[in-house]
């Protein structure tokens, strides 16, 4: 990406290892975020460019002498942050804050909308996949690399409860995925805040129970109207806008929580500085690698489709206009397969 609307499939030199906890993968299935978006909308211009992605799954083809968990020829997910998985943080469930982890994309480490990726950390980092590279459960196993894992931790984050309410802000895969999640946790009532017809309907699909169609005041009182004026227990903001936050804040009832997950709108804010930390409100960049083994088999076994937010598929030379699709919500998710 070299800007914002800027985004150029071009050939450059091939990933290759540079540490011995390297593992170098040959990408089969990847993924524009919701999360790309925000550089594509504002990133000024860069004669440089930035490689771009950071949810793939593929195919190791050789690792480290210090690598000990993955092999050539592992099918593997990747989570969109690499860590060691020993430090304080990775032990304490916290990926995301690794000591020695970081970005793809940054720090000559390559980005996932590609075809190879050198992975840092690859022990700590990479999930071996029990399937084939053409299962059908693809699409939903690439859920786990990001948006999956990412609602799954703003339920966690917002305490959701079996027979309690959740109300979810934003109908993106994020908050979709988030839906899954509130359902999975046992969530009575999930409201979800969102206008797109279609992607509302997926989310009634996936286990919404209601759907708020307004915004600010007037999607805080009805809300309100759902829960007998009382707001809900636990609510998972999925868009990363001031606005989001705040609805998040006024619909969660007296002593709820807020998983917050969405990317936010000023990262210098307070709200901003205190994602990036998973100071509570709470929630921040989701540990998706937490997550993943506990998620796996609800994938494999049919129990949860998120795959489903994955509305289009197409190679890397369609990734730009994939890019212009999910920023005219033409698209939820675009589906990237070499």
């Amino acid at each position: 990406m070299y800007g914002a609307g800027e985004v150029q499939v071009e050939d450059v030199p091939d990933a290759h290892r540079i540490e011995p906890t390297d593992a170098l993968v040959r990408v089969a299935y990847a993924a524009i975020c919701g999360s790309d978006l925000w550089p594509y909308k504002s990133m000024p211009h860069d004669d440089t460019g930035r490689r771009m992605g950071h949810e793939f799954i593929g195919v190791v083809e050789a690792v480290g002498d210090e690598v000990r968990t993955v092999k050539a020829g592992d099918l593997v997910v990747s989570p969109f942050l690499w860590s060691d998985g020993t430090c304080v943080f990775c032990r304490a469930g916290l990926h995301s804050a690794c000591l020695h982890g970081g970005r793809y994309g940054w720090d000559d480490v390559d980005g996932g909308q590609g075809e190879a990726v050198r992975v840092p950390q690859a022990d700590g980092t990479l999930v071996v996949l029990p399937v084939e590279q053409d299962d059908a459960l693809m699409p939903s196993l690439l859920t786990l690399s990001d948006v999956m894992g990412t609602g799954h931790h703003a339920a966690v984050v917002a305490q959701v409860s079996p027979g309690e309410t959740t109300a979810v802000v934003g109908d993106g895969a994020v908050g979709l995925c988030g839906v899954i999640a509130a359902r999975r946790l046992g969530a009575e009532q999930i409201i979800l805040l969102g206008s797109n017809p279609e992607r509302t309907a997926l989310g009634r699909k996936f286990g919404a129970t209601d759907v708020v169609a307004e915004r600010g005041d007037a999607a805080v009182e009805r809300v309100r109207e759902l829960t007998d004026g009382l707001g809900v227990h636990s609510v998972l903001e999925c868009v990363g806008l001031e606005q989001a936050v705040v609805t998040a804040l006024e619909i969660a009832r007296p002593g709820g929580a807020v998983g917050r997950v969405g990317i936010p709108e000023n990262e210098t804010a307070p709200t901003g500085i205190a994602f990036w930390k998973n100071v509570t409100l709470g929630g921040g960049p989701a540990p998706v690698r937490a997550y993943i083994e506990e998620l796996l088999p609800d994938v494999l076994e049919g129990q949860i489709e998120p795959g489903l937010v994955f509305d289009r598929t197409g190679p890397l030379d369609e990734v730009p206009d994939g890019y212009r699709a999910m920023n005219d919500r033409e698209t939820i998710k675009f589906l990237i397969e070499l």
